[in-house]
């Protein structure tokens, strides 16, 4: 097995682009190329294998449903990645202290105060990139329901009407709140760009 270290940026990128047009032999080098890091990873934060297991595999179902939505103008690949299953290990530790998926809010303090930490650690700070914390912040710019919307949708992939459904909301509000927040972000990753 392959050090991550030793694979490009570019080649996971190439694996990524793949993997959103369906190519499951790219998903699979995807996978054998950053588990145990991400698997590592997993296991910092939650303390126990099974969990981190876990965590893992909901991270790459969510990889593998959310390959398109990669850009790689906000984040590198690994980064990318790392957040997703970062996300995943959090909603676990939430799930263990309210035992509900989805009943706390999407991003939690915790994610919010790392991302946003002038002063990382040297694990967060190697992990969270700069675009990362960028991205935190402009999130964060966003009301609190538009934040809730964005994170069901792109952090837990569920769709406008599952997001409906669960918000109790028309799905013509959280498409229309989807764009406008998307919108909202990218003029936020412009502006943060220029300065």
């Amino acid at each position: 097995m392959r050090d991550t270290h030793d694979i490009e940026p570019e080649q996971l990128g190439r694996w990524l682009y793949n993997t959103a047009h369906g190519d499951a032999a790219a998903f699979r080098a995807l996978y054998d190329a950053t588990s145990p890091k991400l698997l590592g990873f997993a296991l910092r934060i939650l303390g126990k294998r099974e969990l981190a297991e876990e965590a893992l595999q909901e991270g790459f179902v969510a990889i593998w449903h959310g390959a398109a939505s990669y850009q790689a103008h906000l984040a590198a690949p690994m980064t990318w990645m790392t957040t997703i299953v970062r996300n995943k290990a959090l909603d676990l530790l939430r799930r263990g202290t309210h035992d509900a998926a989805l009943d706390g809010p999407v991003f939690s303090p915790e994610i919010m105060q790392a991302l946003q930490d002038p002063g990382p650690t040297p694990i967060d700070a190697l992990l969270i990139s700069r675009d990362a914390k960028a991205l935190a912040y402009c999130m964060a710019m966003l009301e609190g329901m538009h934040q809730q919307v964005i994170g069901l949708a792109f952090f837990h992939d569920l769709s406008h009407g599952e997001v409906a459904r669960h918000l109790a909301m028309p799905v013509g509000t959280v498409k229309t709140w989807i764009r406008r927040s998307l919108e909202r972000l990218k003029t936020c990753l412009v502006k943060d760009q220029q300065a």
